[in-house]
């Protein structure tokens, strides 16, 4: 069977599935340098994106487009429009079935919508090595306008349940709250809010946990939560979003907390979310009882590597996956993997991280040098000139971490790396560089050192460690790790390998190659118009500005 799955509000993106192995999940972001969340405007994109893998739209078994709160709109198909019906966001008024499917037809085509909770539900679940092996699971899904619900998902009964929300504050909480101290106490309209999330997570190593405001806090959400639930206990058609902004609204007039530094509130407001989703999640899996020891996380909150950690730590489950799309960039995907979980045969899919675009042809532009360049020798010159380099191979990475493929790599013993990058790329002093490391060595390096391929967990970087590769160490001591293993990539690992032969550190930093507010570089040329870095990689071919 093949699937086509669309995503048409922000981050809009297109999928396909053919016989349960993906093809292809392209953002709308990662097409001619668009900007970050670009939805998709017209649909004849969909025609564009299936020609140049081969594929027409009769060859399309099912096409299944990403519900949404807004569940009319019109959009233009090349030159004329169609009225598009599209599922709820998370369920529908009367059945909880989260993997309901809705009908409709633009013209003489035919396509089925799921909810936007369902493909973010899915796409966790069959990506997940719990799929391959036929295992249930529980699914935790937590957007910015929504609760964190947590499901779970039996796979030999096909069975996907409703546990219940965890706790009764939507995603949005995090930034909103925040909002009320500066650096975040500036006007800023939708879609900028959807960065707010990490910047806040970054920043709140200026500060610390102050037992006063995370007291005051949970006061404050207990008395809105019983004015908004007076019965206590939720049933699954009462979490809507209008009882979310509710709570939310009422949150955000009553956070009064004097005597508390703006950076420690930021810190409080941070660790208080976290210890209520660690204290539902644990409680709602003990009531739940079924004893399933594996957990997906998903939604936009799952690219908090803090909370991510936290819940891998609590020992609540044995296993926890996380893909790395695990905000709206992976919702067309999502919805195809509603069909999966739908229809008779494997649930699992068979998936690549480097499923993004291909690199886009393009011309050099004048007064850069071209020669050929191995991966060893391109580690070579990163020892030698100490220098960033931008990396574009290959297809680009899945969802909004830059893993390698649409990457600037720079050493990290330099101390003042952190600084260059953060100047380079136009962000604020206090955001943290990623190291990409050599899996076998993650743990000499970090704690615990686990293998972390899309960069989606804290980790501790070890003491004798924080002084050889400060660049990549955050002011808290931590780094948001990506670990590469042969498997994972063999362009990355060799890089990797001849670099540590060279400097005994087997990790690099990493950050993303995009225009400042744009997606991933879709070219070379891209980011020689940028022109910020005076070194580009590309499939085995070094430029360097004369």
């Amino acid at each position: 069977m093949i699937i086509c799955g669309v995503k048409l509000t922000h981050d809009g993106g297109v999928a396909l599935i053919d016989d349960g192995r993906l093809i292809f999940s392209i953002e709308m972001e990662k097409i001619a340098n668009n900007p970050r969340h670009t939805p998709i405007d017209d649909m004849q994109i969909v025609v564009r994106l299936l020609t140049e893998y081969g594929y027409g739209l009769k060859d399309i078994d099912r096409l299944v487009i990403d519900g949404w709160g807004r569940t009319h709109m019109v959009k233009p198909w090349g030159a004329q429009e169609v009225l598009v019906e599209l599922a709820p966001y998370r369920r529908g008024l009367l059945d909880d079935n989260l993997l309901r499917p809705y009908t409709s037809r633009f013209l003489d085509l035919e396509y089925t919508s799921y909810p936007h909770y369902a493909g973010h539900v899915a796409s966790a679940y069959c990506s997940s090595p719990f799929a391959r092996s036929l295992e249930p699971s529980y699914i935790l899904c937590w957007d910015g306008a929504m609760f964190p619900v947590l499901y779970h998902y039996d796979p030999i009964a096909g069975v996907m349940d409703s546990v219940g929300a965890v706790h009764h504050m939507m995603g949005d909480t995090y930034h909103t709250l925040a909002q009320h101290f500066p650096p975040f106490d500036v006007p800023i309209e939708w879609p900028h809010t959807l960065t707010l999330p990490g910047k806040i997570m970054a920043y709140i190593a200026y500060g610390n946990r102050d037992e006063k405001a995370v007291d005051a806090l949970r006061t404050l959400y207990g008395e809105v939560e019983r004015k908004v639930f007076p019965g206590g206990r939720t049933t699954d058609d009462q979490l809507t979003e209008a009882a979310g902004r509710r709570i939310l609204q009422l949150m955000d007039e009553g956070l009064d907390v004097v005597g508390v530094s703006p950076e420690d509130m930021l810190a409080s407001i941070h660790a208080f979310l976290g210890e209520t989703l660690v204290d539902g999640l644990r409680s709602s899996i003990e009531v739940d009882g079924r004893g399933t020891r594996n957990l997906c996380l998903i939604g936009g909150c799952a690219l908090n590597i803090k909370w991510n950690r936290d819940i891998r730590e609590a020992g609540i489950v044995d296993r926890v996956w996380i893909p790395p799309f695990p905000n709206d960039a992976g919702s067309a995907l999502g919805a195809a993997c509603c069909e999966l979980l739908n229809a008779d045969g494997p649930k699992h899919l068979t998936w690549n991280t480097y499923s993004g675009p291909a690199l886009a042809a393009s011309e050099a532009l004048p007064g850069w040098q071209r020669r050929p360049c191995t991966p060893a020798e391109l580690a070579a010159r990163l020892h030698e000139m100490g220098e960033p380099v931008v990396v574009v191979h290959g297809r680009a990475e899945l969802g909004p971490r830059a893993l390698g493929h649409r990457s600037i790599l720079a050493p990290a013993d330099a101390p003042d790396m952190k600084q260059r990058l953060n100047e380079i790329k136009g962000r604020e002093d206090y955001r943290p560089i990623a190291p990409i490391c050599r899996e076998d060595r993650a743990p000499e390096v970090f704690a615990p050192g686990t293998p972390d391929p899309y960069m989606l967990f804290d980790q501790e970087v070890r003491p004798e460690w924080q002084e050889k590769v400060p660049a990549v160490c955050h002011l808290d001591g931590t780094a948001r790790v990506q670990t590469v293993a042969l498997d994972d990539d063999a362009f990355i690992h060799a890089v990797l390998e001849a670099y540590e032969r060279l400097s005994g550190i087997p990790l690099l930093c990493n950050t993303s190659a995009n225009l400042n507010g744009s997606g991933f570089f879709p070219d070379v040329r891209s980011a020689m118009e940028w022109g910020r870095v005076r070194a580009i990689w590309s499939d085995g071919v070094l430029y360097e500005r004369a």
